[in-house]
């Protein structure tokens, strides 16, 4: 047996084109931008946006979408080689199969279980939090919460966390969307995506008036601003090296590029495009390029809309509702417009995280790494419909069990490190493999994938030690699955 033994191209390739056996191609150029601003736009602007402000890059937080976009930049570019270069799903999965052998593969698809389902756990915590906002709190606290967290309130008695009952709601009904096809959940998703860029496009346009010069100045969070105040009644301190300055800009980026996944979350669905070849660049560079100028822009008026400072504890939850309604007077109707905008761009994002979870899952499945049953297509719907079940029960437990700061810096980390393994591949692929036909290929090789893993990397390693040690555990348990039942199963391996 060998850890390293890669899936030869010729074999990918022949199972790309098996339109019988494999998954339906129904998705344009149109739906796949669509699929990447679905991903892309919700709770990495909405909520991710006000925790980086709030307790690391201040105003300055624009500056962290720009490092963030960067990276996704290069990363998008080896992206997009791959993509239509080996049209078919998996992912970054799939691509490092043929170029890095058995073991990365399994490393980095045990990866994408971080970003795709954690994803779509915390983008569903997010959704519950909006839901109790348009509602004015009326779900309790301790059922929209998980049982880690606590609040006090404004008589001081304290509240604890049960369960998120929302949050599995929504997973519930997206789930089964999924199943029943990817047309359908796509032109759900076109729907959603334009009532959702209209509102952030209204947002930043009413907004820009009410921006105030002094709340962005300071640009940068001080070493000695003074401490905040956490929603459990804490003191939270900026004195850390990654709380101001530009420590605090490059841990914000690192928290912000959970806001950016939704690009790479195109190229699974990569056996499901009409045309990939032409199509796959366009939906992956395209989405990216559309919501880093919405980014900024938002980011922008919002730090500028209210003080930083609030996002630590009255705007974390809900901090677009919380800026319009205590900064932009005479435009509550805004608020509500907005929260329910964001309830339905949370749902996209959750769709589309839960589509490319479940493809990465079908292709690891398809080459013995998992259990045939994340493979079994449905007989008339042609999706993986057991997958997505499955995937129900998983993320629905991270979702109403979990934190949503937790979750989302576990995304993060994941989709980093897939992001380094697709810029090192592109590199060894243009080494090993010359002749492929490459319809879109990376420029300035070997610059910008170095480049982009080198960004990527600095991003994870300005992650807090939690998160780091989290994602460590979950690395060693993905090795002890992969020794004792994934390299026994694999097809590859029975051929050695």
């Amino acid at each position: 047996m060998s850890l390293f033994v890669k899936k030869p191209l010729a074999q990918l390739l022949a199972q790309a084109g098996d339109s019988e056996k494999g998954l339906k191609r129904t998705l344009s150029a149109a739906n796949l931008v669509a699929l990447g601003i679905g991903a892309i736009i919700g709770a990495g602007l909405f909520v991710r946006t006000a925790a980086a402000a709030g307790m690391h890059a201040g105003p300055a937080v624009t500056i962290s979408f720009i490092v963030a976009a960067v990276g996704c930049a290069f990363a998008g570019l080896c992206y997009a080689e791959f993509a239509s270069m080996i049209p078919i799903a998996g992912s970054a999965y799939t691509y490092a199969y043929t170029t890095m052998g058995e073991l990365v593969a399994w490393i980095i698809g045990w990866a994408l279980i971080l970003e795709y389902a954690l994803g779509a756990a915390t983008v569903s915590i997010a959704w519950s939090e909006f839901l109790n906002k348009l509602v004015d709190g009326g779900i309790p606290y301790e059922w929209c919460h998980s049982p880690f967290e606590s609040m006090l309130d404004a008589n001081n008695v304290m509240h604890h966390g049960i369960v998120n009952a929302p949050a599995l709601f929504i997973l519930g009904m997206l789930s089964l969307l999924l199943m029943k096809g990817t047309q359908e959940s796509a032109w759900v998703n076109v729907i959603i995506v334009v009532v959702k860029v209209t509102i952030v496009l209204i947002f930043i346009a009413i907004g820009w008036s009410f921006i105030q010069p002094e709340n962005h100045t300071p640009f940068f969070i001080p070493a000695d601003a003074p401490p905040a105040t956490l929603p459990n009644g804490e003191s939270y301190s900026y004195e850390g090296f990654f709380n101001h300055g530009w420590g605090g800009v490059f841990r914000g980026a690192a928290i912000v590029f959970f806001a950016f996944i939704g690009f790479d979350a195109v190229s699974t669905a990569a056996q499901e495009a009409k045309n990939p070849k032409k199509d796959m660049p366009i939906g992956i560079l395209g989405s990216l390029v559309v919501c880093t100028i919405l980014y900024v822009l938002f980011s922008y008026v919002l730090t500028g809309v209210a003080p930083y400072g609030d996002f630590v504890r009255e705007g974390k939850e809900a901090s677009v509702a919380y800026a319009i309604e205590t900064y932009m007077h005479g435009y509550n109707w805004l608020s509500k417009l907005v929260t329910i905008g964001i309830l339905a761009g949370f749902s996209s994002v959750i769709l589309v995280m839960l589509l490319g979870q479940s493809r990465v899952f079908f292709s690891m499945a398809n080459d013995g790494l998992l259990p045939k049953v994340f493979a079994e297509l449905h007989p008339k719907w042609r999706t993986p419909y057991k997958s997505n079940l499955l995937l129900f029960v998983f993320v629905g437990a991270f979702s109403t069990l979990i934190p949503g700061d937790i979750t989302g810096n576990l995304t993060s980390i994941g989709t980093l490190l897939a992001f380094v393994l697709v810029c090192i591949g592109v590199l060894i692929m243009r080494k090993n493999d010359k002749t492929t036909p490459r319809p879109f290929k990376t420029p300035l090789v070997p610059l910008v994938p170095i480049l982009g893993a080198i960004v990527c990397t600095a991003m994870i390693v300005s992650l807090d030690s939690t998160t780091l040690i989290s994602a460590f555990c979950w690395m060693v348990l993905g090795l002890v699955i992969y020794f004792t039942y994934s390299i026994r199963h694999s097809q590859l391996q029975k051929k050695q």
